[in-house]
């Protein structure tokens, strides 16, 4: 079997897979894990196949449906890093008000953007807590020798599921196949289109915080845009 071996992995993130696979994810098997090293079966396919697009929308549906305990609810024990900032993930059962004061503000207050992000509106239909990635940008979407996805890299935690799908438009688009067959498992709530940028906030406050320049100024038109 090919091997891929991650020096330094996240502390989380191989039971970040196992959460993910336990949901009914496809993730690369786990073939050593210690704190300093984890290796991992190496994925070498190019791009998801048309099949392989609508596979990645069921699959991601199936895994959010399996859900997790309460918004903010790891896969185990230990700190939480999202890319290259760790953040406490405290468990809540209210998103609209966990996702600023958990996810946004501390960030916001990091590079400075605290007054213009508190006042962003958070208006989402109330659902269950979803098992999330976490950090499911299209990077960390790969593909098989046969086109079909596999998820890597985790940062895997209770929350709405637009969140995955947000950023997974972030950086790129949600192919149109891989939202019908989304849909076709768990239908959207109305106006998730319409939430992507609200929930792309995060990201932008992370990618602020560690590489600065156009993320926030990105990060701070976004949440004047919000603003209540």
């Amino acid at each position: 079997m090919r091997q891929f071996v991650k020096d330094s992995p996240a502390p989380l993130e191989e039971a970040g897979l196992r959460w993910l696979a336990d949901g009914g994810a496809r993730v690369p098997r786990i073939i050593e894990s210690t704190a300093d090293r984890l290796v991992l079966e190496r994925i070498d396919g190019t791009s998801l196949s048309a099949e392989g697009q609508a596979e990645l929308g069921a699959m991601l549906a199936t895994v959010h449906r399996a859900g997790a305990a309460r918004f903010g609810t790891l896969p185990a024990p230990g700190r939480f890093l999202v890319g290259l900032c760790e953040l406490e993930s405290p468990e809540g059962d209210d998103w609209n008000s966990y996702y600023l004061q958990h996810r946004c503000l501390p960030l916001a207050r990091r590079v400075g953007l605290e007054r213009e992000v508190a006042q962003v509106r958070v208006d989402a239909p109330v659902e269950a807590p979803a098992r999330l990635h976490g950090d499911l940008w299209s990077g960390n979407v790969l593909a098989d020798d046969d086109g079909r996805p596999v998820l890597i890299d985790p940062a895997a935690y209770g929350g709405h599921r637009e969140m995955d799908l947000a950023m997974l438009d972030l950086f790129g688009h949600i192919p149109e196949r891989t939202a019908a067959a989304y849909e076709e498992v768990a239908p959207f709530a109305d106006g998730w289109r319409e939430r992507i940028e609200l929930w792309q906030l995060f990201p932008l406050l992370l990618h602020a915080h560690v590489f600065g320049g156009a993320y926030l100024r990105r990060a701070h038109d976004v949440a004047v845009r919000l603003a209540r």
